[in-house]
């Protein structure tokens, strides 16, 4: 419709921002897609973020390239392991990207900017996630705050930038039960974060544990690709 709001959603191909772009069209928005494709091991999901835009209802979608291996740190984007089995509580785990959220809600800002949206979707989470400090609500407030403060559009009072986060205090069954409702084709998305040269979810890694609990939970399997082995609903080995 041409009175559509336009908002602009980072989408990474996985479960949360499937839903959160999802719940962004389920609102009123028209969709302004954004992936990135920053040196992640698990880049698999970049081509779900393809497939999936267009058939989510993205108006357009952009792929911004940068080279975070550069910066390296993570296990993301570099050569260190991926934790298997749990991460422990209380500690930031290494597959923390530095800066990664600021980074890519400044890519969102700038592109909201221009399309004159001022809304922006992120699918952070701050109940079932591992921890990283850049998903939390303080967090999220104090980006708010800076882009209202160090944009023009902002600043001679055009619009004031809203950055939404309508996953932040749901658990991943509550998840997956929106999106479901919305009608997510969750075997279209991807979320490990080591997955097989074949494109296969390793089943064991942080985010496919919590991927895997979620699903459990609402009592249906995953429909997502798992490398053998990876047990799902029941037990049964895939």
């Amino acid at each position: 419709m041409p009175d559509q709001k336009k908002a602009v959603v980072l989408f990474s191909g996985g479960l949360d921002s499937t839903t959160c772009m999802a719940l962004a069209r389920a609102e009123g928005f028209a969709p302004y897609a954004m992936s990135f494709a920053y040196g992640q091991r698990h880049s698999v999901e970049l081509t779900k973020a393809k497939e999936y835009a267009p058939k989510a209802g993205a108006i357009e979608h952009q792929l911004v390239e940068i080279d975070l291996r550069r910066i390296g740190g993570s296990a993301l984007t570099s050569d260190l392991a991926v934790p298997k089995g749990g991460v422990q509580e209380g500690e930031i785990p290494v597959t923390y990207v530095p800066a990664r959220n600021t980074i890519f809600l400044s890519f969102a800002l700038g592109w909201a900017e221009v399309l004159g949206a001022f809304d922006i979707f992120i699918g952070v989470n701050a109940l079932d996630y591992s921890g990283y400090p850049d998903c939390r609500p303080e967090y999220i407030a104090a980006f708010e705050n800076l882009a209202n403060l160090a944009t023009r559009a902002a600043v001679e009072g055009a619009g004031r930038f809203r950055i939404h986060t309508p996953l932040i205090d749901l658990s991943k069954a509550d998840i997956i039960r929106k999106g479901l409702a919305l009608g997510v084709d969750y075997a279209l998305t991807h979320s490990c974060y080591d997955p097989t040269p074949a494109g296969l979810a390793c089943g064991q890694c942080d985010s496919c544990r919590l991927r895997l609990k979620g699903f459990a939970e609402v009592g249906i399997s995953d429909p997502a690709a798992y490398a053998v082995g990876v047990r799902g609903k029941e037990g049964r080995v895939r």
